[in-house]
């Protein structure tokens, strides 16, 4: 069984634990660096979104490289992941990572649906994309690939693992994450994401219309753990007219068999 990681939510409060605050910090710039993409990420743009002072967010970033957790290319100035975080990723793999036996299912989805097919897990507040198969479509929606985090309920992946955690867990989510409807448009308010979490449950399956990139939509459905937490999620992209009637629920009906062959491989283990 593969364990689930704890929620950030679940832990002590930072300033119970000394030096924590500095740690957050460092791990929120470690998770931001490690979803610019392969370009990298400034140290601007990374203190911005950190929420940090320019010379705060250098020194941090300094300190990791020493450690080898983040590398700057010299070039650019853009700020990657470290040879060390690697290493560390390799070794948590064998406890965290079902990429092995969801491939194949990924790859399947990609090759029955001709779209784009992902992987994604759930990492606190967020999902990340672990796998990206493409179909054979020529038309491809690039907002997903491997390492790009979300909110959860942003992306379809997200949305599909929000409906069906409890309860008090959506409510707490989305008392902590105000700052959505800001960040994503007003289709992300409590009100509209309430909403369209209703509608996932309902339908099974999540239905992204466009609302990250105008044009590129998105479905996603939850993968659960053995003891039934939405923990990972499939989801497929492509373009608006792609996803459209009678086709959409057609794409619904295959993700969500897929996503039942992963939740029951992922029980077996």
């Amino acid at each position: 069984m593969v364990d689930t990681p704890a929620s950030p939510a679940a832990s002590a409060s930072p300033s119970a634990v000394p030096g924590a605050q500095a740690i957050a910090r460092a791990a929120h710039l470690l998770r931001l660096v490690t979803s610019a993409g392969d370009g990298g990420a400034g140290v601007g743009d990374l203190a911005r979104e950190a929420g940090l002072t320019r010379p705060t967010a250098h020194r941090l970033l300094s300190a990791l490289r020493v450690e080898g957790l983040v590398d700057r290319d010299d070039a650019s100035g853009h700020w990657l992941p470290g040879p060390e975080l690697f290493l560390m990723g390799s070794v948590a793999a064998s406890r965290f990572d079902i990429t092995a036996i969801a491939r194949d299912i990924v790859r399947s989805l990609a090759v029955r649906t001709e779209e784009s097919a992902f992987l994604s897990v759930r990492r606190g507040d967020e999902t990340v994309c672990l796998v990206r198969e493409d179909g054979s479509f020529p038309i491809r929606s690039f907002v997903l690939s491997e390492g790009v985090r979300f909110p959860l309920g942003v992306a379809s992946a997200g949305l599909a693992i929000l409906a069906f955690l409890p309860p008090e867990d959506v409510d707490a989510y989305l008392e902590r994450h105000p700052e959505l409807s800001e960040k994503w448009g007003a289709s992300h308010s409590p009100a509209r994401l309430r909403s369209r979490i209703a509608d996932t449950k309902a339908r099974g399956y999540a239905v992204n219309p466009g609302l990250i990139v105008e044009g590129s939509w998105g479905v996603g459905a939850a993968v659960f753990t053995r003891t039934g937490d939405p923990q990972w999620a499939l989801s497929l992209t492509g373009v608006e007219f792609r996803f459209g009637g009678e086709r959409l629920a057609e794409l619904g009906r295959i993700l969500l068999a897929h996503a039942h062959q992963l939740s029951t491989r992922i029980a077996a283990r």
